[in-house]
């Protein structure tokens, strides 16, 4: 579970801990102190170890190559296999606030590299361990920005990149058994957003109710143990489409709502689910 200090990412290794998992939470906050919006890979991991798994911290710059690496060789080491990468990891910095991209400070492109190209390196060490498994997933999270405007567009690049790369990995993992899609979440509660909303005017923030993050892990491990999991492999889903499809639903029992009508719709979906 790559950048798993907080926000999605640590309500999804979470969600996989519910599922039983041992899962590897990494990122590069090491305190609570280390950003505004708390977490850490240690908090996460003990959340994942409270919730039924067991919960393994690793400290990695997915800015590092070398550090990614390390960390799938340790993977092999003490596992052999590995059943589910997730890919989360990315830094969203001077992406939102008023103004055009060239208002913005530059640093928001980093985006593409720790976001787009970081999932490309966790997916490339990855791979032989989930190929050894005979079956296998990859999940990068996604979202409507990669068809309509979100937060501007470096967000819209990477999270189309993401379903493009998800869609070609696929092709090429399909005869080993080993899926991979890019999963789309809805307007998530999280610390960061809970923040950026609370900065609104009360009569600007939006009334709608917010999909829990952890409703995206619950999803991730309803599909790995689906026997046709290779029909889904390939192509960007809604995340609140496939919990449907699944019997999934959040942590409140609600069913989350899926905004294609509002935001638009990844193409590979305009076909029936089986």
């Amino acid at each position: 579970m790559t950048g798993a200090t907080r926000g999605a990412g640590k309500e999804i290794a979470t969600a996989l801990g519910e599922a039983g998992a041992t899962v590897y939470v990494t990122g590069r906050s090491t305190s609570g102190k280390d950003s505004p919006y708390g977490g850490s890979i240690f908090g996460t991991a003990q959340l994942v170890s409270e919730a039924g798994g067991s919960g393994v911290a690793v400290a990695v710059d997915h800015e590092d190559d070398e550090a990614v690496r390390e960390l799938f060789a340790r993977v092999h080491a003490e596992h052999v296999r590995l059943d589910v990468l997730v890919d989360n990891a990315a830094k969203l910095v001077g992406i939102t606030g008023p103004g055009g991209f060239w208002e913005k400070p530059l640093e928001a492109a980093d985006l593409i590299s720790v976001g787009l190209r970081s999932h490309y390196v966790a997916a490339y060490y990855a791979a032989p361990l989930l190929i050894a498994n005979k079956r296998g997933l990859i999940v990068n999270t996604g979202h409507y920005g990669a068809v309509s405007y979100h937060q501007g567009p470096a967000y819209g690049a990477q999270k189309a990149g993401a379903d493009k790369m998800a869609a070609d990995m696929a092709k090429e993992l399909r005869p080993h058994g080993v899926a991979a899609v890019s999963i789309w979440m809805g307007g998530l509660d999280t610390e960061r957003a809970s923040a950026y909303l609370e900065s609104l005017p009360a009569d600007k923030r939006p009334k709608t109710k917010r999909e829990s993050a952890r409703f995206t892990g619950r999803v991730i491990a309803a599909l790995y143990r689906q026997e046709n999991l290779m029909s889904f492999s390939g192509r960007a889903l809604i995340g609140a489409e496939l919990g449907a499809h699944l019997g999934v639903t959040d942590i409140d029992g609600s069913a989350p709502a899926s905004l294609r009508y509002e935001m638009g719709g990844p193409p590979e979906l305009h076909h029936t689910l089986h």
